[in-house]
């Protein structure tokens, strides 16, 4: 304002600006306000939503333990129907995967874990359900589908178990040596906890004087006179 200008007429001119702008600062009020309040109501869903989930994945939990495996899968599916972005979506498929994997329903458990897999929001549940799906392909006698998911230096901080689940494919497949090399890998690693090591020794020792053996016994190509 200038500043040689009377008190009375700065004043008159402070209140023809806000006449001439009231509309504009009421509508920024209101808008913050309308802001405020969606934002509230967006957090309230994303709380009602995630307890509901959570509450259905125990609910999933309880009817599988009192052994109603038809209201567990329902759970699970209701999960995934749901609340598809949620990640009790894929814990709940994590648990019907297992459920089925005790149940020698390996097809059921390999879908289930495939949509963990190419769909979780959650890399590390999707690396999970990748090693997961790995032993299901060897327990259905498909150890090259095993090895297609599980390439070197991939896991993170799995990497072990992926070790240790390739070297059980390429002993399915017959390769003693290649099995025992991907066992000696998971075994750095068996002190962190990733891999039970008392199990992974009792591979290596079973099969190293094997590999060793047959090693040994290859001969050694002739020499051209």
């Amino acid at each position: 304002m200038d500043e040689y200008m009377s008190e009375s007429e700065q004043w008159e001119a402070v209140k023809r600006w806000m006449r001439e702008n009231a509309i504009w600062m009421v509508g920024g009020v209101v808008l913050g306000v309308l802001a405020l309040a969606g934002w509230r109501v967006w957090q309230e869903r994303v709380e009602r939503l995630a307890h509901e989930a959570s509450g259905r994945y125990e609910q999933a939990l309880e009817a599988f333990g009192r052994n109603d495996r038809t209201r567990g899968y329902t759970l699970v599916d209701e999960l995934r129907r749901d609340h598809d972005t949620s990640p009790y979506a894929d814990q709940g498929d994590l648990l019907a995967a297992r459920i089925h994997v005790d149940a020698r329903e390996f097809d059921k458990a390999a879908e289930s874990l495939k949509r963990v897999m190419d769909r979780s929001h959650d890399a590390e549940l999707a690396i999970v359900a990748r090693g997961r799906l790995a032993r299901v392909y060897l327990e259905q006698g498909k150890p090259d589908d095993a090895l297609a998911l599980l390439k070197v230096g991939e896991g993170g901080a799995f990497a072990p178990g992926f070790d240790e689940i390739r070297g059980d494919a390429l002993l399915a497949k017959g390769d003693k040596s290649g099995a025992l090399t991907a066992y000696r890998a998971a075994r750095t690693g068996a002190a962190d906890g990733t891999v039970d090591a008392g199990l992974l020794e009792l591979k290596i020792v079973a099969i190293e004087p094997a590999a060793g053996a047959a090693a040994v016994a290859t001969p050694a190509p002739a020499k051209a006179n």
